[in-house]
């Protein structure tokens, strides 16, 4: 058992089962991010100049890449905090993530009514 699950008591595994299950779709969401900026550099050739293409596909690589990295930390913190009868801890990454998916929108949605003269 890792060291940071050592502390407290064994939660109900209906709520260690409901994290995991929260990992897995933080884990989707980032896999979906790493696809949308293959997918920007593949396929918007016609639609983006080649930096816009290369920052908005960067754009969404790391952030998938950010993601899926913090998504095991914050899986340790919530069984933890479940473990020692906290308050969960909040995601700082979903202000962010919806931000950052907003704009990637708005720029592909932008580039399109260009292309097409709208």
């Amino acid at each position: 058992m890792p060291r940071a699950l050592s502390d407290g008591d064994d939660p109900d595994p209906r709520f260690t089962l409901a994290n995991e299950r929260t990992f897995l779709a933080w884990i989707r969401t980032s896999l979906a991010l790493l696809a949308g900026g293959i997918a920007v550099e593949a396929f918007t050739q016609e639609l983006f100049d080649a930096t816009a293409r290369k920052v908005l596909g960067t754009t969404l690589l790391v952030l998938g890449g950010l993601l899926a990295a913090s998504a095991a930390i914050r899986w340790l913190r919530v069984e933890a905090a479940m473990r020692q009868k906290r308050s969960l801890p909040l995601p700082i990454w979903i202000p962010l993530i919806a931000i950052v998916c907003a704009l990637a929108a708005v720029t592909v949605l932008v580039a399109i009514w260009l292309t097409n003269g709208f």
